[in-house]
This record gives C-alpha cells, sequence and structure tokens, in this order.
C-alpha cells in the first residue's frame, strides 16, 4: 500500500513577503529559465492565464531526474501571498509518486523581511522509498528562493 508523506520547511528572507510571493510564486515562470537556467531550460502557463486551475510546465536540464514536470493551481490568494498546487505530469509522478501537492505561503518578518513556508505532501506508488530527495527537495526550493530574493535586492524597483 502507498504512503502518504510530506515535509516542511521555512526560509528567511530581506525581500518584503509581497514582492517575493509576485515574483517567486506568481511569475516564477518567467524568471525560472533567468534564473535557474543550470536547473531550468524553459517554462511557462499550458493552461489558463494565471488564475486557479492554470497550469504550468517547466522543462529541466539533464541535472534533475526528470525533463519535465507540470503543475496546476489549486488555490491563490495575493493578498495572503499563498498558493496550493498540484503536480499533474512529469516530476516523478507515475514513477515514483503517485499524487504530490505543495502550499506556499509567505508572511511578514518582525524584521520587515518574510518567512517563505513551503509544505509538500505526496504519495509514493507502492515499494517507493525516500532517501534523500526530501534534502535535494528542500535545497532546491531553498536555491530558488534565495535567487529571487538576490534578484530583488539587485533590481529594487522590480515587482513592487
Amino acid at each position: 500500500m502507498a504512503s502518504t508523506n510530506s515535509w516542511t520547511h521555512e526560509i528567511e528572507s530581506s525581500v518584503s513577503a509581497s514582492r517575493l510571493f509576485r515574483s517567486g510564486v506568481m511569475d516564477w515562470h518567467t524568471l525560472a529559465p533567468k534564473l535557474a537556467s543550470q536547473i531550468i531550460t524553459s517554462a511557462h502557463p499550458v493552461e489558463g492565464e494565471g488564475g486557479i486551475a492554470s497550469v504550468t510546465q517547466f522543462k529541466f536540464t539533464s541535472i534533475m531526474p526528470f525533463n519535465l514536470m507540470k503543475e496546476r493551481l489549486d488555490f491563490i490568494d495575493v493578498d495572503k501571498c499563498e498558493c496550493k498546487s498540484t503536480l499533474i505530469e512529469g516530476g516523478g509522478i507515475g514513477t515514483t509518486i503517485d499524487t504530490a501537492t505543495s502550499h506556499i505561503k509567505v508572511e511578514l518578518a518582525a524584521n520587515g523581511g518574510s518567512v517563505m513556508k513551503v509544505e509538500s505532501t505526496y504519495k509514493l506508488l507502492p515499494g517507493v522509498e525516500v532517501n534523500d530527495e526530501i534534502t535535494m527537495a528542500k535545497d532546491s526550493v531553498t536555491a530558488i528562493f534565495k535567487a529571487v530574493e538576490a534578484y530583488l535586492i539587485a533590481n529594487p524597483d522590480a515587482y513592487n
């Protein structure tokens, strides 16, 4: 029988919650190939216009164990800097993972910056075990948002 697992991760940033959410979540398909070209070769919407039920496709370099991933946006609240999405194709779906969802919320931090909170829930296919994948996923999420943070610091007028 397949088991359902989850992990959580928090990333602190000196950038405001709204800027980090708009750039690193809502517009990630635009920034990803620019800021993480060593991992992501292309990213673009394939269904919808950024609202609920929109689907975004990401293509990856050979550094990743898969070459494609499609995510469907299930929930978004721009004012609260929060969204939920489901992995619907690629990214291990059908080979190691039965289902996978993510919940991202960016909150205001006491220092004027923000804290990005990520929760990933997934159901592995029968017989599949997780080894270093969780650590790799957390490291990837951290690298992504630190790249976005560096971009926003270097471009103070972006995403205001």
